[in-house]
């Protein structure tokens, strides 16, 4: 599977961002899929994931309450709603599937990686 992630740009403290997460292949509904992400100088982060059907999720603390993460099958994409931004969020972001069905946190479980999508929060 083939990942193309976008919505990321400049947003003040306080405001809204919906990143995006395209797939091209088959069987998008097979995989499990998270959110990581990656600000300067600082190893990649788990943010969210989401099993095969979008019955399950699971957030990293702190962003709970303020990301929701998302799928549509029928449309082989991946989202993740985030509110009430704050400058610690700044990160380029990265969508990521795994050809399983239960999610993960560890990036290492995920074999398939988008590019990227930067996201900054001025305070």
């Amino acid at each position: 599977v083939q990942l193309q992630a976008s919505g990321g740009g400049l947003v003040q403290a306080g405001g809204s961002l919906r990143l995006s997460c395209a797939a091209s292949g088959r069987t998008f509904s097979s995989y499990s899929l998270g959110w990581f992400r990656q600000a300067p100088g600082k190893e990649r982060e788990f943010v969210a994931a989401i099993n095969w059907v979008g019955s399950s999720t699971y957030y990293t603390d702190s962003v709970k309450g303020r990301f929701t993460i998302s799928r549509d099958n029928a449309k082989s994409t991946l989202y993740l709603q985030m509110n009430s931004l704050k400058s610690g969020d700044t990160a380029v972001y990265y969508c990521a599937a795994r050809s399983n069905l239960v999610m993960r946190t560890n990036a290492n479980e995920y074999a398939y990686w988008g590019q990227g999508t930067e996201v900054t929060v001025s305070s």
